[in-house]
């Protein structure tokens, strides 16, 4: 078939490949403009504009599925249109252009976990098992039938940067055999069944781990936003960014407070301890946790608690 791919991060590269590597014809790329990246902010395009450049295929560079995109893809005269978190809506007439419509693969088992952050939302509630699922695209909300899926238990400290990593080239796979199904016409849908939840993008303040909680909630909250938004607690006002960090021994250490215990900086939690491995102050690089420590002077350091909580 003539397949028109839209994607933009890292994540979804290893699909355009596999589309690329297939026997179907990618007949172009959707992503969205460049952006500028860096404390010098150059404009830089995206990860799936730049595997598209190194495969030859041409590009269409949209931030808005708007009119002048869609004339552009409608001239590809694609005949399925794949997308992999390419952040943008496809809406009619675009959905219904091509002949077989649009597929998505979602990085989580539909309905569970609808929008935008699927893998991150799935850690911070403390899923241990997840995967990914190739539906077809509508207009509601990652709601469509569903293709195929695959589970994936999550391993034990693993971030969301490592379970997309992993669901990016394990969903490509399954991409590429739905695409095959539906253009030698065995592929079936079934409608999703289940709870639907909701996980919309995630901002900075996600990323503030909260010490009151149980040690467990605040690790998943750690895993769930490492590595973006990005982790953090603040002292003083000030934030420290958490780059690394597991659930620390049960010791009895007041919630919020920050000691070195042996060679390990604890943080206390509602029910037991943080182990804070590596963290980045203010201005400054990423360190191990144990050197920040030395470096404050001060024997009681504590983290600025929510006031509900302190």
């Amino acid at each position: 078939m003539r397949v028109v791919f839209a994607g933009t991060p890292a994540p979804a590269v290893p699909s355009l490949r596999a589309l690329a590597a297939s026997h179907h014809e990618l007949v172009g790329v959707v992503t969205r403009r460049d952006a500028p990246l860096g404390r010098k902010r150059v404009l830089t395009p995206s990860p799936v504009a730049a595997a598209a450049d190194e495969l030859g295929v041409p590009t269409i560079k949209a931030d808005r599925l708007d009119a002048d995109a869609t004339a552009a893809i409608a001239a590809l005269d694609a005949e399925l249109g794949v997308i992999v978190a390419y952040g943008g809506l496809v809406r009619e007439p675009l959905l219904s252009m091509p002949a077989h419509g649009w597929i998505n693969l979602h990085f989580s088992l539909l309905p569970r976990w609808r929008g935008a952050a699927p893998v991150q939302h799935a850690l911070i509630a403390g899923d241990r098992t997840t995967g990914a699922a190739v539906f077809r695209l509508v207009p509601a909300l990652d709601a469509g039938d569903v293709f195929a899926e695959s589970r994936y238990d999550v391993p034990r400290g693993a971030t969301a940067g490592d379970v997309l990593g992993h669901l990016a080239e394990t969903g490509a796979e399954l991409l590429t055999r739905v695409v095959d199904g539906i253009a030698d016409g065995t592929a079936r849908a079934v409608p999703q069944v289940g709870e639907a939840t909701l996980a919309p993008k995630l901002t900075l303040v996600d990323g503030a781990l909260d010490a009151a909680q149980p040690a467990d909630r605040v690790v998943d909250r750690f895993r769930g936003t490492t590595p973006e938004p990005g982790a953090h607690v603040s002292i003083e006002g000030q934030r420290l960014k958490v780059l690394a960090a597991h659930r620390g021994p049960d010791a009895a250490l007041e919630p919020g407070r920050i000691a070195l215990v042996g060679k390990d900086v604890l943080l206390g939690a509602a029910d037991g301890t943080v182990l804070l491995r590596t963290v980045q102050p203010a201005g400054r690089g990423a360190m191990p946790a144990a050197d920040w420590w030395r470096g404050q002077r001060a024997d009681d350091l504590r983290v600025d608690l929510p006031e509900a909580s302190s």
